[in-house]
């Protein structure tokens, strides 16, 4: 429980972090949470550590607050605190220290009046010989999990990215080149602390990419709509195109449309199995000016006066 030690009292005030879940989480994550979080900290584990013993108390104290769908409404909405007062006391460690500190059972800690919270720990302490001989025994500490928000470069290319543990440490965790949205990290041995030298539970961390202002991703390709302007469609020119790896240069062949597309070799994300990178894939948008030009205006009305052209018959889209 080290990792409990630096600054056990740093989420007091806030429920949720307390549990270590989000602010919409459901009733029965919330109750998941703290199973794990009790479980984890329960006195009689960690006998006579009074800082264990506050984050505890704190674990439960949310728990009170969190599984109460009322009391949860009202923090929610700010007319109660953590404690559940409409002003800041100290019911709870009140009524603790009135239960004698909870020096022999659970009363200290508010399970009274909560068959849940009592249901919890029954299966820590039943089927153990002789009560205590089981719960000093070597346990593994529990998973936890995060989500980390990425930019679609950053999921391309790979990054570091800091993320800030329950238990206050921070973490530099390493995204791979080419990670796919809603993909898993884990980490090994980053989650709680196992009890009675049992081995640390895992960090699984959720990688979650934001889109892009103009790329898409499809496998290992990507793809992007490029704008060009006419002259560049009709005569050809070259142009600058945005990869992944920055701007390139690119030949558009004269008398391009608008909807062609143009491969990039190499250009794409590179495939985490074999290391192959895909390619980009660009589609040319014939775009004019927000202000047409008089000139150009002239030109095209004379130009089809010799050149009748449907692109709509000429695709089967209208016929007659």
């Amino acid at each position: 429980m080290e990792r409990f030690r630096s600054d056990a009292t740093r989420n007091a005030m806030d429920p949720y972090a307390t549990l270590n879940v989000s602010k919409s989480a459901s009733a029965a994550e919330i109750k998941r949470a703290y199973r794990r979080l009790a479980k984890e900290l329960h006195p009689d584990l960690n006998p006579n550590d009074p800082i264990v013993e506050r984050r505890f108390k704190d674990v439960s104290q949310a728990y009170n607050l969190l599984a109460d769908e009322e009391k949860r409404r009202r923090f929610d909405a700010g007319e109660i605190d953590a404690n559940g007062q409409e002003r800041a006391q100290r019911g709870f460690y009140r009524s603790y220290s009135s239960a004698g500190g909870g020096g022999g059972g659970f009363s200290g800690f508010g399970f009274d009046h909560d068959p849940d919270q009592r249901d919890i720990f029954s299966d820590l302490f039943s089927g153990r010989r002789g009560g205590r001989e089981g719960r000093f025994g070597k346990r593994r500490g529990s998973d936890v999990t995060y989500t980390i928000k990425i930019d679609f470069l950053e999921a391309a290319n790979g990054a570091r990215k800091r993320i800030q543990l329950a238990d206050g440490r921070t973490l530099d965790v390493n995204v791979p080149t080419g990670i796919e949205d809603g993909k898993t990290l884990r980490l090994k041995g980053q989650g709680l602390s196992g009890v009675g030298g049992g081995e640390s539970g895992d960090a699984f961390i959720t990688v979650e990419i934001a889109p892009h202002a103009f790329f898409r991703r499809e496998g290992q390709n990507v793809h992007v709509d490029l704008p060009v302007t006419l002259s560049e469609a009709v005569i050809g020119a070259t142009v600058s195109v945005p990869t992944i790896d920055g701007q390139v240069s690119m030949r558009v062949p004269a008398g391009s449309n608008s909807g062609s597309v143009l491969r990039l070799r190499g250009k794409g994300i590179r495939d985490q199995k074999d290391g192959v990178r895909g390619d980009e894939y660009v589609k040319l948008v014939i775009t004019l000016p927000d202000k047409t030009d008089d000139r150009l205006r002239q030109f095209v009305t004379e130009w089809e006066k010799g050149q009748p052209y449907n692109p709509r018959r000429k695709s089967g889209m209208e016929t007659g």
